[in-house]
C-alpha cells in the first residue's frame, strides 16, 4: 500500500525555514556585532596609542621649551659676561692712553692758558679754561690740531671776562677736542722715537 503523508510537510518546511531564518539572522547579527565591535575595539586602541603618542610629545615639546629657555638665558649670560670682558679689555687697554692724553693735555698748554674743567666722554674731550688773551686761546687748538693724541678742536664758546681783583682782562673758553685715531698716535709715537 503506498504510503501517503497526511501529515502537515509545508507548515513544518515553512517553520523549519522561518527557524533556519530566524537562526541565520541571528547568527548574522552577532557576527555583524562581533564585527563592529572588534572595529571599535581596534579604533579605540589606535585612539588610546594615539594620545598615548600625543602626551609624550607634549611632554617632551615642554622639555624641549624649558631646555630653550635654559639655553636663551645662558646665550644673554654669555653675551653679558662677553660685553663685560670687552669693557674690561677696553679698560685695560686704555689705561695707559689716559696717561697719555693727560701728558698731552700739560704739553700742548701754551703759557698764560690753564683749564678749569676737563671732562671726557668716549673719545670726546670738553675743556673748560681760561686764557689771558683769544689769541692764547688760537695757540692752544693748533697745538691740540698737531698734537698725535688729539684731532678736530672746535671752540665753542669765547667770552671776555674781567677778573675783578686784578682788573685783568681774561678770556673763558669752552671747547672740545677729540682723541686721535690708534693710526695717528702710532705714527707720532714713530716720528718721535726715530
Amino acid at each position: 500500500m503506498p504510503h501517503i503523508n497526511l501529515l502537515p510537510w509545508r507548515d513544518e518546511l515553512r517553520k523549519r525555514r522561518e527557524k533556519e531564518f530566524i537562526i541565520t539572522g541571528v547568527i548574522a547579527a552577532l557576527m555583524m556585532g562581533g564585527v563592529v565591535l572588534g572595529v571599535h575595539l581596534y579604533y579605540e586602541s589606535r585612539i588610546a596609542y594615539q594620545n598615548q603618542r600625543n602626551t609624550f610629545i607634549e611632554t617632551e615639546i615642554s622639555t624641549l621649551d624649558k631646555k630653550i629657555k635654559e639655553i636663551d638665558n645662558l646665550k644673554k649670560e654669555r653675551d653679558s659676561l662677553i660685553a663685560r670682558t670687552k669693557v674690561i679689555q677696553d679698560l685695560q687697554a686704555g689705561r695707559p692712553e689716559i696717561v697719555h692724553v693727560f701728558d698731552e693735555l700739560v704739553t700742548t698748554l701754551p703759557d698764560g692758558v690753564y683749564y678749569t674743567k676737563v671732562a671726557q666722554k668716549g673719545r670726546a674731550l670738553n675743556l673748560h679754561g681760561v686764557a689771558q688773551s683769544n689769541a692764547r686761546v688760537s695757540s692752544l687748538m693748533r697745538s691740540l690740531n698737531t698734537s698725535t693724541w688729539f684731532e678736530n678742536p672746535s671752540l665753542v664758546e669765547i667770552t671776555a671776562d674781567l677778573h675783578k681783583a686784578t682788573s685783568v682782562r681774561l678770556s673763558k673758553f669752552n671747547l672740545n677736542v677729540s682723541q686721535a685715531k690708534k693710526k695717528k698716535q702710532d705714527e707720532g709715537q714713530e716720528g718721535s722715537g726715530g
